[in-house]
């Protein structure tokens, strides 16, 4: 039978219950849970910024990668009191709002977190986010795609910062002011995205179902709504390689970096000298595009 350690550390002030700190959760990275812990301390300040006062969803791993998983969104009972939660739709989400409650979930093998593209309680996005979908388990296109992607909205007068998904996909990220709905910002996607897809057929597709996108990569501006989640920055994700969600220079992306260079054991050197890269672009002025594209509208 294997051997069940136990003990706990001490985080501003709460007792956080460590069990298995020897576990491999990424053997081939040689990861353990002990590990995990202190790389997932490090990415706090980075990830907690893009999970609070949101709805969570994480990826448990209770054995490790590649291991069976699970997606949690109701809390498990019993809770810890430094853990709080939000409820929507009957679902009891947890609110990462702190430490304590991340390394909690680390502790329980909570390898990926996803959050709500809206604070709790509000039906507003938090920020923009287009999905690029590889088609293919292995896109040597994805950030020529990105690159294409970022050029047009910066013709639009938007400046994005694009981030690797950690998996195969890259999303572009543009801050806004507060107030914009979702649907206003699909009106900006669909936009962008029909241009990209007419300008590049053979690169770009709307199609939604996988089976008819042949090789191209999907231009998603659907998943960022309501009730929808997508990888946070900064998540570490259940792949081959431990990667992480890592936001880019558009230098880098014309480099045709590979999203697998950002991973667990590397992240917290590439963070000491980017900082974070998404905080330090201010809202984009999408009003003014918003506006122009509804005047375009037919009957209008």
């Amino acid at each position: 039978m294997p051997r069940t350690v136990k003990g706990s550390i001490t985080i501003e002030g709460h007792a956080i219950p460590i069990t298995n700190p020897d576990k491999p959760l990424w053997p081939e990275m040689g990861i353990t849970k002990a590990m995990y812990l202190q790389k997932l301390a490090a990415l706090a300040p980075y990830l907690l910024r893009y999970c609070q006062n949101r709805l969570l969803t994480t990826i448990r791993y209770p054995h490790g990668v590649p291991g069976e998983f699970f997606y949690q969104k109701n809390a498990p009972e019993p809770l810890p009191p430094y853990v709080h939660t939000a409820e929507q739709e009957g679902i009891h989400y947890i609110v990462l709002n702190g430490l304590p409650e991340l390394l909690w979930l680390g502790n329980l093998a909570a390898l990926e977190f996803h959050p709500s593209l809206h604070y709790a309680g509000s039906t507003l996005p938090c920020e923009w986010m287009i999905d690029l979908d590889p088609s293919r388990e292995v896109e040597p296109r994805i950030m020529e795609a990105a690159s294409i992607v970022g050029n047009v909205l910066h013709s639009l007068g938007i400046d994005s910062v694009p981030k690797t998904s950690g998996a195969t996909g890259v999303q572009i990220i543009v801050p806004i002011n507060e107030g914009i709905t979702f649907d206003e910002l699909r009106v900006i996607g669909l936009f962008v995205g029909r241009f990209v897809t007419e300008k590049h057929p053979d690169l770009f597709t709307l199609e939604r179902l996988k089976k008819n996108r042949g090789d191209r990569i999907y231009f998603d501006y659907l998943q960022h709504y309501q009730g929808k989640t997508l990888a946070a920055p900064y998540t570490p994700r259940a792949r081959p390689g431990a990667t992480v969600s890592t936001p880019l220079h558009w230098e880098e992306v014309a480099s045709n970096v590979s999203p697998l260079d950002f991973h667990l054991l590397n992240i917290e050197e590439r963070l000491q000298k980017t900082g974070d890269l998404i905080a330090a672009l201010p809202p984009q002025p999408l009003e003014q595009v918003i506006s122009h594209l509804n005047t375009k509208k037919p009957g209008r």
